[in-house]
């Protein structure tokens, strides 16, 4: 009996800790990359010398060097207009490309070649582009559609520089959504679509009833996966606009290289870190694939 209970016992326990090890990693992971920084940085934020402290909140509300309201209204901006269009330019391009055709494989390439390039790099390629002298405002000169040369950049021209990072970050961007729905609609086998030819579904009801339900997953990480980072877009907007357009993640790089102020800069972190974990909580809830789902009606 106790060669039994002890070899069921080890049973037990080989059991419990077999799962726990295969989570190590991401767990560690999540832990070092996720978890440490988020308490430090709520540490830095609200703690000063050992003792909570609510400075760094009444700073980013009420400094007149703050432009918390604005950099907040400005980073949800442009996450309402970049992750749409970036989003239904790659579901058209993925519709596109999945019929077969000569060069579709260049067409894919080529449409990818944007997300090799870095923020800045991107941002200064339209920034050449967009200048007084810039080769868009000479073609619109050169065809007679415009008269004198379109200022995109400068604090009198906030507007023009918005639609400039608007341009700049759907086209750096778009690459990245494509890429994961392209892959998930390349997953549908075929024959789901001939079947449906079979019962004489139209092209929208293909579309609508065994395309779009398929590539939700898909959908939903790249919905995900785009907002997370337009929520942290840094680069384009600095090299375009500068604080002419403030963001978020640019008003922390601000406070804290050219004010030192570490506290204000974490709060700035955490308010992003608040922005993307409560967003991803709305995709997950409200774009779940019900045909993936187990135990449910």
């Amino acid at each position: 009996m106790t060669g039994r209970a002890s070899t069921g016992l080890l049973r037990v326990i080989r059991e419990w800790y077999k799962p726990l090890l295969l989570l190590a990693p991401a767990l560690a992971y999540l832990g070092l990359f996720i978890v440490y920084p988020i308490v430090d940085s709520f540490a830095t934020a609200f703690f000063y010398k050992g003792y909570f402290s609510l400075e760094s909140v009444k700073y980013l509300l009420y400094s007149p060097l703050s432009k918390f309201w604005e950099a907040l209204r400005y980073t949800l901006v442009l996450a309402a207009l970049v992750v749409p269009i970036e989003t239904t330019l790659a579901l058209i391009a993925t519709l596109v490309l999945l019929q077969p055709f000569k060069g579709r494989d260049t067409a894919v390439y080529i449409l990818t070649i944007p997300i090799a390039i870095s923020d800045v790099a991107a941002g200064l390629i339209w920034y050449s582009m967009l200048t007084s002298k810039g080769f868009i405002n000479k073609i619109l000169l050169g065809l007679g559609l415009i008269d004198s040369p379109i200022v995109f950049f400068g604090y009198e021209y906030r507007d023009r520089a918005l639609l400039a990072i608007v341009m700049a970050e759907v086209w750096r961007s778009m690459a990245l959504v494509f890429i994961i729905i392209f892959a998930g609609a390349q997953l549908i086998h075929k024959e789901l679509f001939e079947a449906a030819e079979v019962f004489g579904a139209s092209f929208w009801v293909k579309l609508r009833h065994v395309l779009f339900p398929l590539i939700k997953p898909s959908i939903q990480a790249a919905l995900i996966i785009r907002t997370l980072f337009a929520f942290q877009v840094f680069a384009v907007v600095w090299v375009l606009a500068g604080r002419d357009v403030p963001v978020l993640a640019g008003e922390a790089y601000y406070t804290l290289v050219e004010l030192y102020r570490f506290d204000v800069a974490a709060l700035y972190a955490l308010v992003i870190a608040a922005l993307s974990m409560s967003t991803g909580v709305l995709y997950l809830r409200f774009l779940r694939a019900r045909h993936l789902e187990v135990g449910r009606s």
